[in-house]
């Protein structure tokens, strides 16, 4: 005999377990069911293990899809502030980073625990090291073969994720649901990722491995103002991270390596202040000193910066503002932090996250085509998408 349920949420990720706590607080029956041994997996090694929760900043700008009004509706009814209260009312201390970000004091295990505790108020049913076999639709709603045992309800919600970081249990199911059910896929790609370097290219950075500098990088009409750290494959940092959403294989990526400079105007300033400093040195004063030397030895000719005349500063200059990196890939879904693409938004309600062609079907949170920038925005999306389908069951 098959339990039977109001809703049945699959995933405990952020976006399950906001669903499931909301559907539960307006009296429904809720089942979730995760299959790995505990909820909330990705938010208990997020930000460093302090968990970048939200972004005060939060707007439909800071989102990718292929529909960019899609996230508007949750996003404008459930807002940083709604969540930062919720936060406030269990007592979890955090503190603002950067650019609006919001983080624990102590520890993400803090949020999950909240999220838990919410749920458990709420009377949600929270099955762990549950997997789900088959599902189907009847009459009744939907039935799930599951190895808990069969289950039915007449509304069924799928915040599975993406493919993102496979080691924390990720996989394509939320996907193959998402197509049983006749929904169309955008196709995937790893997002917030490091970018890879081959050849040459990663031959000139690989032994300076571990130097971080600022950068604002470029690709296409967007850039990002931020750090960039050299890693032994290639280049990451949070300004590699955020334009890697937007780049692709082939695609002109740029580093300016005086973010915020005129380059020409401060070389020329050099220039008549130390016109006996080799331009190595010159460069060391706005660049990690190694980095500096690379340049010198591969890009740049290393003199004494007197010996420069104007179109030659003006050259060094523009390939300060305008570096060009060869970038040959990313590392891939196992280091993302996110799956770009996904569930594609025209067939789902930008209100509720309900099916326009399955009634009493959700998708929520990463398995949909709305992916965020780095910097706690996936998080409020996942928390946003939530609490509107929570509505909606």
């Amino acid at each position: 005999m098959a339990r039977s349920f109001d809703v049945v949420v699959i995933g405990g990720g952020a976006a399950g377990l906001m669903c499931a706590l909301t559907a539960g607080q307006r009296g429904r029956r809720v089942l979730l069911v995760e299959h790995a041994n505990r909820v909330g997996k990705k938010i208990l090694m997020s930000g460093g293990g302090r968990c970048n929760f939200t972004n005060t900043g939060t707007s439909p700008a800071n989102y990718l899809s292929a529909n960019p009004h899609f996230c508007k509706s949750a996003l404008a009814r459930y807002t940083p502030a709604d969540f930062i209260a919720m936060v406030e009312r269990h007592g979890i201390a955090y503190h603002e980073k950067e650019l609006g970000q919001l983080f624990c004091d102590e520890s993400s295990k803090l949020i999950v625990r909240m999220l838990v505790d919410e749920c458990s108020a709420a009377g949600v049913d929270i099955q762990t090291g549950c997997s789900v076999e088959s599902v189907s639709q009847g009459d009744g709603g939907f039935q799930l073969r599951t190895s808990i045992g069969s289950v039915s309800s007449p509304s069924l919600v799928v915040a599975s994720g993406g493919l993102s970081i496979p080691s924390m249990g990720a996989t394509g199911f939320g996907y193959q649901l998402a197509q049983q059910f006749g929904h169309q896929l955008l196709p995937t790609r790893a997002g917030l990722v490091p970018l890879t370097l081959s050849g040459k290219h990663q031959q000139r950075f690989a032994d300076l491995s571990g130097l971080s500098l600022p950068v604002q990088a470029r690709c296409g009409k967007q850039s990002f103002r931020n750090f960039m750290l050299v890693t032994h494959r290639g280049i990451s940092g949070p300004a590699i991270l955020q334009i890697s959403s937007y780049w692709q294989a082939g695609d002109d990526l740029r580093l300016d390596l005086l973010p915020g400079e005129d380059a020409l105007a401060w070389l020329l300033e050099q220039q008549r202040q130390r016109p006996a400093a080799e331009l190595k040195t010159v460069l060391a004063e706005a660049l990690p000193k190694r980095f500096a030397q690379r340049l010198c030895e591969v890009w740049l000719p290393n003199r004494p910066i007197r010996q420069f005349n104007q179109p030659q500063l003006r050259e060094v200059a523009s390939l300060l503002q305008a570096f060009p990196l060869v970038a040959s890939g990313t590392e891939g879904y196992r280091t993302a932090e996110v799956t770009l693409g996904g569930v594609d938004t025209d067939g789902i309600s930008s209100s509720t996250l309900q099916s326009k062609n399955v009634p009493g079907l959700f998708f929520i949170g990463e398995v949909v085509d709305v992916t965020g920038w780095l910097g706690g925005y996936n998080f409020q999306w996942a928390w946003a998408s939530g609490h509107a389908a929570g509505q909606a069951v």
